[in-house]
Parts: structure tokens; C-alpha cells; sequence
């Protein structure tokens, strides 16, 4: 049995500010009964099998853009991003099978429980996966109620996903169906479902990475809410781990869809967020070293 912690620190270079705002947890790990972990994790969303986020640089052009959110693209399924007050479990590999169970007491950054003697919020993540030699197949469910009931706080998500290789390429396809509830009443304010297709092509050193992605229309908010986004990269391969690349995306949006570039909000500022009906666009230059 073996001690374990990960701090993930992120520097801000415009401000001088230096916090642990990655997956950062402390934890046991036994090869017989697997890891049992405390703190900050990715939990649900980006589980598609789309690599041009890590391997092309281009985490803006992910089908997370589209995957991972609803309300017309403005409310993010799991955050988004990684989960607070999380118990993780994670069981060894029985021979390609695996799975993830996850609580968290709080999944937000507020504690309206703790003095208000509002409703306690928790989520819930369970994530089993099959890998074999030449693809892989995983299911994920998120299930969420944030502190102090309140409209659009609590919400529901399934996510499947499937890849297989072969020859050079890469080929994937996951579906997702995510809710979002009023949590006083109960009542469905948003419903949409949205599937994509990841491709990639390595020969030698040149690599090929693509995604079609879309959300459909939303079965509560009606027409106009659908979008679709096309990205596609190519990287050249400078060392094994030096590389150089270029990346275009779009996304399309409907009458009364915002979906925007997975994180640009974030790190755009405002004046980059979409309104309704808006066509972002994207272009890349990146150069990436693996340390």
C-alpha cells in the first residue's frame, strides 16, 4: 500500500498569482484493491474519445464545446471542469475491465448549507470502461444537487463513448443526454442530446486529428437551440516530444443557441462570450513540449 498526492498548480503570468486550481488530491493506493483519493478531480464531462485538446494543443477546439453543455450552451454539465469535496474510488484493471466511483459532498464553490439550513447538495459520478488492445467502450453517469434548491441547480447526465484503431487511424463516436432540474420543484428546464464523431491519422510524423460535433435540438427550449461545430488540426511531430500545429474550428449556432469554444469565456474575457445565434470561429498556432 502506497501513500499518494498530486498538487497541480496553475500559473497566471498577467497577474502574478500562483493556486492549486488542477486535480489536486492526497490518497491510498493498493495494487490488489486499487486508489482511494480525496480532493479536486475531472468527473463526467470530456469523456469523448477526441484528442485534439491534448495532442494538437487545442483545447479551445474540443467537442467539449458542445458535449458538455446545455441552457442553449451557456450552463456547463459537471462544471466542466474539475469537481471540489470529492471521495474517488478507482479499481485495478481485471483484465481490460475498470471503473471510477465518485461523491462529492459540495460539486460548487459555495456552502449555502452551512448556516442557512438549506437542502445539502452532493453529486454523484460512476464511469465503467472496457479497453482492449485495439478500442475501448465507456459509460459515464453524473448526477447533481447543488446547495440551497433553486432553479437550474440540479442536474442528470449520461454519457457513452467508444473508440477503435487501426492502421494509423482512429476512430470514435460518443453520445450524451444531459438534464438540468429545477431543484424546488423537480420540473425538466432543459433537455438536450448530442452526439460526435473524433477521427485522427498518424504516419510517421505527421498527424491528422478532426472532430463533427452536435447538439440537438432542446426538447424544452424548442426550436433554434441546436448547434454543430467541425475542428480540425494537423501537427507535426518536431521529436517525440516537441511538436507544432495548426487548428481551425467553427461552431454553428442556432437562432437561440450561444454554444461557444470549450474555456474561451475564461480565458477570452467577456467581449468573447457568443449571444444567441452567433457562428464562432477559430485559429490556431500552437507548438507543444512534453515534459
Amino acid at each position: 500500500m502506497s501513500g499518494i498526492a498530486q498538487v497541480d498548480m496553475r500559473l497566471n503570468t498577467d497577474t502574478g498569482t500562483l493556486n492549486a486550481g488542477g486535480n489536486t488530491w492526497v490518497g491510498l493506493r493498493g495494487n490488489s484493491w486499487g486508489t482511494v483519493t480525496l480532493g479536486r478531480h475531472d468527473l463526467h464531462y470530456g469523456k469523448q474519445p477526441d484528442d485534439i485538446a491534448v495532442k494538437a494543443g487545442a483545447l479551445q477546439a474540443a467537442s467539449v464545446s458542445l458535449m458538455d453543455f446545455v441552457s442553449n450552451g451557456t450552463t456547463a454539465i459537471a462544471g466542466a471542469t474539475r469537481t471540489n469535496n470529492v471521495l474517488r474510488y478507482d479499481s485495478p484493471n481485471w483484465s481490460g475491465f475498470a471503473f471510477t466511483a465518485a461523491y462529492s459532498s459540495n460539486p460548487t464553490t459555495q456552502e449555502a448549507d452551512l448556516t442557512s439550513g438549506a437542502r445539502k447538495g452532493n453529486a454523484y459520478n460512476l464511469n465503467p470502461t472496457y479497453t482492449a488492445n485495439n478500442f475501448g467502450v465507456g459509460w459515464s453517469y453524473w448526477n447533481q444537487k447543488a446547495d440551497a434548491a433553486g432553479a437550474g441547480s440540479d442536474q442528470k447526465s449520461n454519457v457513452f463513448y467508444g473508440y477503435w484503431t487501426g492502421g494509423g487511424f482512429k476512430v470514435g463516436a460518443a453520445l450524451n443526454n444531459s438534464k438540468v432540474e429545477n431543484g424546488t420543484t423537480g420540473a425538466v428546464q432543459f433537455d438536450r442530446r448530442a452526439w460526435t464523431i473524433p477521427v485522427s491519422w498518424t504516419s510517421g510524423s505527421h498527424n491528422v486529428y478532426a472532430h463533427y460535433t452536435k447538439a440537438n435540438k432542446d426538447k424544452v427550449a424548442g426550436d433554434g437551440t441546436e448547434a454543430k461545430m467541425i475542428a480540425v488540426a494537423y501537427v507535426y511531430d518536431l521529436s517525440k516530444r516537441t511538436s507544432v500545429g495548426v487548428t481551425y474550428a467553427k461552431i454553428d449556432n442556432g437562432a437561440n443557441a450561444a454554444y461557444n469554444f470549450f474555456t474561451n469565456t475564461t480565458f477570452g474575457g467577456a467581449n468573447t462570450a457568443s449571444l444567441a445565434g452567433e457562428d464562432p470561429r477559430l485559429l490556431a498556432l500552437t507548438v507543444r513540449h512534453a515534459f
